[in-house]
């Protein structure tokens, strides 16, 4: 079967496009690549002329979510699978094509109805080299895609299934979060997918929240940029969710910060990856080594 091969980009629909602009360059780091006619906002962050659609909405939320594969017939087989699952496959327009910075694109839904869809061929600007507008040393991207999301589900057996069985995704782990005071998420499983190296491209779980986006993770070259980058939020005004801290699963140093559409962003260094022919599937009952604690916060009860 085809498999997807990275998370290549996301669309997110925001309700505060300025403020937007201003944090994606300002502490995240992204380049402006340009803007779209409605003012879209097209985000850089390697040699891929942009991996970030931000266009003005009311949902605050994940618009769509764009998987790699290799070629036009890998891209044919794909779609193949996805129906053969009994999932509507449409093909993209050459406008939407053209939005994404790809040759071709086709839409789909997962079992709980985000939107996804997959694409071949996308542009690529070596002559035009990434530039942070902070001094930062870049991103961990290549082959790996741009990072990672964490969504809500409906179904998650479905969701594995899915995941795996159409779009070709390879377990990493299980977290299973057990009760503790004051914990929303509590006796929860989430599940980690990796289609590459990267120990995850996609996380999802029955989290109850509202919105379909819980977070997108960006990893940065230098635990230096994390901490500078932690300290250049604060200046702004950002809200830190979580504190600095270490993960169980991948052992990324992050921090998460909440965005100005609600969901956050998680900001790391040194997560590792995954050899397929040693991996073997894990399973946690703690989302971290130490630290990713609420900013004033005590110890865990």
């Amino acid at each position: 079967m085809v498999s997807v091969t990275q998370l290549g980009y996301l669309g997110l629909s925001v309700s505060k496009l300025g403020e937007w602009e201003k944090f994606a360059t300002g502490v995240l780091g992204l380049q402006l690549a340009g803007k779209t006619a409605d003012g879209a906002l097209l985000l850089r962050m390697d040699e891929y002329h942009h991996r970030f659609i931000v266009s003005e909405g009311a949902d605050d939320d994940l618009a769509f979510a764009g998987w790699e594969v290799s070629d036009q017939p890998a891209l044919m087989e794909l779609a193949a699978q996805i129906k053969a699952a009994g999932i509507e496959v449409q093909t993209g327009s050459a406008e939407e094509a053209a939005l994404r910075g790809v040759a071709e694109v086709i839409k789909f839904a997962d079992p709980s109805g985000t939107p996804m869809e997959a694409y071949y061929g996308p542009l690529i600007s070596f002559e035009n080299p990434f530039r942070s507008p902070r001094a930062i040393s870049g991103f961990d991207t290549g082959t790996m895609g741009l990072g990672h999301i964490v969504i809500r589900i409906d179904d998650a057996q479905q969701s594995l299934q899915f995941y795996r069985d159409v779009l070709g995704m390879r377990i990493s782990d299980f977290i299973e979060l057990k009760a503790r005071r004051g914990r929303p998420t509590d006796n929860l499983r989430l599940t980690f997918m990796h289609c590459n190296p990267r120990h995850h491209s996609i996380a999802f779980g029955a989290i109850p929240v509202q919105k379909r986006l819980l977070h997108f993770m960006l990893q940065v070259k230098s635990i230096d940029d994390v901490g500078s980058t932690y300290y250049t939020a604060q200046d702004a005004g950002t809200e830190i969710a979580a504190s600095l801290g270490r993960h169980t699963n991948d052992h990324m140093v992050s921090f998460y910060m909440r965005t100005p559409a609600g969901f956050e962003v998680e900001y790391g260094y040194g997560a590792r990856t995954i050899d397929d022919s040693i991996w073997k599937v894990e399973r946690h009952e703690a989302p971290s080594i130490w630290g990713h604690r609420g900013l004033g916060a005590g110890p865990a009860k």
